[in-house]
């Protein structure tokens, strides 16, 4: 910031220095950009971090273990589901536990429905920063449903709190599969409509075909993951290449960037990854439905966790891309240090060096692309 405004001495008068945010709709989440533009072209936007600290990694070091999972859902509240299961995960290689076969078939359905809900959210709020507001609407329909199905499941609608150290909170109730599967079968025409709706809409494709492209290199050299680094072309997925929980026992495709409307890795391959993801995260759901074990729900667990004295690493792939926890145990009831890793924090790096030249519309397409939530860059 201070290199922003020590730059204002000596500039033409027609150069500006304006704050996109923190307030603005389209910057997802209370955060700023400040932006050098020449009228409506940006020479830069520079992303301002900080409006959201809330300590939570400090957090998870002040309270026992099982005591951190309902802050882990505040670190991503769109898609709480991957936070819970990261830092069970993490928590649990500290303990060697072994999760229970239907626990981990569980924690996939659970995961992979709030995948679509948290997608559903990205294509929606990106057709309305654009301009286009019914698909926010439709898209809000669909995931209301789903909250409905996965407030079945847990009882809650945003922060879920339904995965646990060694496991899940409830099995899945009386009749919930055939529900599921009910509005799967709605759901994947859904999609289609969707994308007459909107995905091929002419004003749509040339507001973001072309725009703002980032190569394969770039992105992999800036941290990006997820949907933001298999729109640039590179076919890497978590669940596939680095498998945990259940995903080994499943079929599925890995989305790819091809320039669909364009250029690869531009803001429409970002978009359009998003939306044929849920189309797998559809067909996981379904093969976890047909091929869940009889069993129990949770582990035997002690009933005050203090891992013997190491340390923990886990990755899950999060509708953000990768997220990753990193705990540390001292051999007491709280963790020495917890660290979180998350796909929104490693988006905002690169914004800066492709923003040179883009329009201000342009970056409210760029910023709707990465589909950030300020929770995770701001944690």
């Amino acid at each position: 910031m201070e290199r922003l405004i020590l730059r204002r001495v000596g500039k033409p008068e027609d150069e500006m220095l304006i704050n996109f945010g923190p307030q603005h709709p389209s910057t997802h989440g209370v955060l700023n950009f400040l932006v050098e533009t020449d009228g409506e072209v940006m020479k830069r936007a520079v992303p301002e971090i900080g409006y959201l600290h809330r300590a939570l990694e400090k957090i998870g070091e002040a309270v026992s273990y099982p005591g951190f999972m309902p802050y882990t859902d505040r670190i991503d509240y769109v898609a709480a589901m991957f936070a819970n299961e990261g830092y069970a995960i993490a928590v649990e290689k500290l303990l060697k536990l072994e999760v229970p076969p239907r626990a981990q078939w569980l924690r996939a359905i659970s995961c992979e429905l709030c995948r679509i809900a948290s997608h559903l959210v990205a294509v929606g709020a990106m057709a309305s920063d654009i301009g286009a507001s019914t698909p926010l609407v439709h898209a809000l329909r669909e995931r209301e449903t789903l909250n409905d199905l996965i407030e079945a499941l847990c009882g809650a609608r945003l922060t879920y709190n339904y995965h646990r150290i060694g496991g899940v909170a409830y099995d899945m109730p009386t009749g919930w599969r055939d529900r599921v599967l009910k509005y799967l079968d709605h759901f994947d025409t859904y999609i289609q409509e969707f994308d007459r709706l909107i995905s091929f809409n002419a004003i749509y494709v040339k507001r973001l075909a072309n725009v703002a492209v980032i190569s394969k290199a770039a992105a992999i050299d800036y941290g990006l993951v997820g949907p933001n680094l298999r729109g640039s072309g590179m076919d890497w997925d978590v669940r596939r290449d680095a498998p945990y929980g259940a995903y080994p026992s499943f079929n599925f495709e890995v989305p790819v960037g091809r320039g669909f409307q364009g250029t690869i890795g531009d803001a429409y391959d970002r978009y359009f990854v998003r939306m044929l993801e849920m189309a797998q995260s559809s067909r996981i759901t379904r093969q976890a439905l047909e091929t869940m074990p009889e069993g129990e729900t949770m582990a035997k667990v002690p009933r005050k966790i203090k891992p013997e004295a190491g340390e923990a690493l886990s990755r899950v792939e999060s509708a953000r891309g990768e997220m990753a926890y990193y705990v540390i145990s001292d051999g007491t009831d709280k963790a020495y240090r917890v660290r979180a890793r998350t796909g929104s924090f490693t988006a905002m790096s690169i914004i800066e060096d492709i923003s040179p030249g883009l329009m201000v519309a342009d970056l409210i397409a760029l910023i709707a692309s990465f589909d950030v939530v300020a929770p995770e860059i701001d944690r």
